[in-house]
């Protein structure tokens, strides 16, 4: 288990002292990622729920190996989404936010829509 370094200009206090990220944030998607392609856009805004973030120190030795930071914070500083290339998996991709939370019976997150999607081409 290694500590995750947190810049305090983004801790939000709440009556018990834990840190929260909740509420809608705005994200900046990488072009030419799968990301893109499932929300045809450069900015997003998703809800968010959770403690935890990606930590910044493994940033280079992830993307060395491979992975793709296909969406980040505007400032940067938080990597909202993470994937590998679609040559390397047909459908990996990683995200902070939580999709099932602007997601309906009638009208499912595009992730959703793009995930199912992908199985069904995949089957044999």
């Amino acid at each position: 288990v290694h500590d995750i370094p947190f810049d305090p200009k983004y801790q939000r206090i709440k009556g018990n002292g834990s840190s929260m990220r909740l509420g809608s944030y705005p994200s900046l998607i990488k072009s030419g990622t799968l990301a893109h392609q499932i929300y045809g856009k450069s900015e997003i805004s998703e809800r968010h729920r959770h403690r935890y973030e990606f930590n910044n120190d493994y940033r280079q030795a992830l993307t060395d190996k491979g992975f793709v930071i296909s969406a980040t914070s505007p400032d940067d500083f938080f990597v909202e989404m993470i994937e590998l290339p679609q040559s390397i998996h047909p459908f990996f991709l990683a995200t902070q936010a939580h999709p099932e939370y602007k997601s309906r019976p009638l009208s499912p997150h595009p992730i959703f829509l793009a995930f199912l999607e992908t199985a069904t081409l995949a089957r044999p």
